[in-house]
């Protein structure tokens, strides 16, 4: 009866009749070892959910104080300025929710904000660190959603960590320390430059001590006063009136916050092999991702492994199927048809599955999937800021989340302690393509930027939990979670040596890659093949995840960053 209520549940999120077969190995009874989890890209945050879930907080809880940590922390890559996605596993329920909490673009906002006055797209740049890059923040409307429904401790009792360590001051890690000396636009706005300063004018360096008052004073108030805070009042106000700054202000009023809704879902869900995997609906990418796994499924990646160079062919080749039909087809879907359905009909993907060969073709274009009508081809930049986190609750509850201000220090412009995000320059910054056809990623109003982000849960055919993973990385984001999935759940690795394979980012005519992570042989048998890597320089992933094995809980933290992953 439990199997038949899972199915119906699967197919109410879209998803087809599960392949046949037993249940995945790793999905075993847990007997011994940690039951609780939680794996995030900074031991301060990480300390700060576990002390949450030890006071008998639910993982929605714990997830609440983890963001309030990495806001302060990790500015470079989320806070209370920025947007998140996140798949929700009730494990009394076994049922997968997908919560949106993106950003939106404010109602005045116009297909050309960003063209130039000589009709041209304005530089990145420019528009990075202006008012028009910053859409309506979600990720505090979003975790009020979800904590609403699956909160176990007081929402005032979540910021205590957080709030203390702005008020006492935290250690600045190395990895911000090179985010606040890097040659990052929004390290040198005015805001960042005051904010980043020692007392002697020059910038915080790995040791200093970094105190924030002002957000210590943002998350008391959202503590005790509620969500509403951050939407209406005079943090909201401040939020408006920075946007509406400088040379190209944007559009933002009162009346776009105050409008501003997190939604949910069932998540969307597919069979892969003898397993389900789970993630987030458009304006996100984990479309992409389930189309990637079906395109590989289709091969025999999962014969070989990570020293075959043929593995890494099949996988660079799907990718590239995979990216061609993103960057053509996904954006908002309530502002025009996704082909979701079309991109994941198993005939249509045997048709792209037929593009992946032993060696690199030229750059594949997109197929045409039922519903897809004419779209431009996105080349939309998206840069590699945000962050992952993962956590298992007592009750094995599981939160899967991505979040984010966009890119380093978001637009660079602080409010209330936290820097705006720059979201909206995720959007296609022409509204059509060369050839005059329309962007599904073009901008709107109220409209939300399409996104690489696609945070993943992996069930059993039960339903039972077997992983739950995601990454930042911008664009790579379908690269690196696509990557770690095959490592696990083809290649049967554990998941900390899944996340520390090496990353290949294979997208139209450009392959990125790390040569130094592969198995002897692996890079000569890939240039043979067609593949020479275009960038070397290292990719910034940041995988972090729990498993389900035997012996309890496993975390896993990318080794690429300074996160680590603690349970109990």
């Amino acid at each position: 009866m439990r199997l038949i209520g899972f199915l119906a549940a699967l197919l109410l999120a879209g998803c087809s009749l599960l392949p046949q077969g037993g249940a995945a190995p790793t999905a075993a009874v847990v007997r011994t070892g940690p039951t609780v989890m939680v794996a995030t890209a900074n031991p301060l945050a990480t300390e700060a959910g576990l002390k949450v879930l030890r006071e008998g907080g639910s993982a929605i809880d714990a997830a609440v104080a983890v963001q309030a940590v990495l806001g302060l922390v990790e500015p470079q890559s989320s806070g209370l300025g920025g947007g998140a996605f996140m798949v929700y596993y009730d494990a009394r329920a076994r049922k997968v929710t997908a919560y949106d909490g993106r950003e939106a673009a404010p109602a005045g906002a116009t297909a050309d904000m960003f063209i130039g006055p000589d009709g041209k797209p304005v530089s990145f740049r420019a528009a990075v660190v202006s008012g028009r890059a910053t859409g309506v923040p979600g990720v505090v409307a979003m975790l009020a959603l979800a904590h609403g429904r699956h909160g176990a401790r007081p929402w005032s009792s979540l910021f205590a960590d957080a709030e203390r360590l702005a008020t006492d001051g935290f250690t600045v890690s190395p990895r911000l320390a090179g985010m606040i000396a890097g040659p990052f636009p929004q390290a040198a706005t005015p805001d960042a430059k005051r904010y980043f300063a020692r007392p002697d004018g020059s910038r915080l360096k790995a040791g200093d001590l970094l105190k924030n008052p002002d957000y210590a004073a943002t998350l008391h108030r959202l503590a005790f006063l509620g969500p509403d805070v951050l939407y209406e009042g005079s943090l909201a106000e401040a939020i408006v009136a920075r946007v509406r700054e400088g040379e190209m202000p944007g559009a933002m009023t009162l009346a776009d916050i105050r409008a501003y809704r997190a939604t949910s879902r069932d998540a969307l869900c597919r069979p892969y092999r003898i397993y389900v995997v789970c993630t987030t609906w458009p304006a996100s990418s984990g479309v992409a991702i389930l189309q990637g796994l079906m395109l590989l499924e289709r091969t025999d990646i999962a014969e070989r492994g990570p020293a075959d160079p043929l593995a890494w062919v099949r996988l660079a080749e799907a990718e590239r199927v995979m990216y061609a039909d993103r960057d053509r087809f996904v954006g908002d879907a309530a502002f025009g048809a996704v082909p979701v359905k079309g991109m994941l009909k198993p005939d249509y993907v045997d048709q792209r599955a037929r593009l992946i060969g032993d060696r690199a073709g030229p750059p594949p274009r997109h197929g045409n999937p039922d519903g897809a009508g004419a779209r431009g081809r996105d080349w939309t930049q998206e840069p590699a800021g945000t962050s992952h986190f993962v956590i298992v609750d007592a009750r094995g509850n599981v939160v899967s989340m991505t979040t984010t201000v966009e890119s380093i220090f978001g637009s660079g412009r602080m409010v209330g302690g936290f820097f705006l995000n720059n979201q909206l320059t995720d959007f296609s910054f022409s509204p059509t393509d060369t050839d005059g056809a329309p962007m599904a990623n073009a901008v709107a109003g109220g409209k939300r930027p399409r996104s690489s982000m696609s945070p993943i849960i992996v069930l059993d055919q039960d339903g039972r939990l077997v992983a739950a993973l995601g990454s930042p990385g911008g664009n790579s984001i379908l690269s690196y979670n696509l990557k770690a999935l095959v490592g696990l759940l083809d290649w049967k690795m554990d998941l900390q040596a899944a996340f520390d394979l090496p990353n290949l980012v294979a997208r139209g005519e450009r392959f990125s890659s790390e040569p130094d992570r592969y198995a002897p042989g692996v890079v000569e048998g890939l240039k043979a093949r067609g593949i020479v890597f275009n960038n070397t320089g290292g990719e910034n992933s940041g995988l972090h995840g729990v498993a389900v094995t035997p012996n309890g809980l496993v975390g896993a933290a990318d080794s690429r960053r300074e996160g680590v992953a603690r349970g109990f």
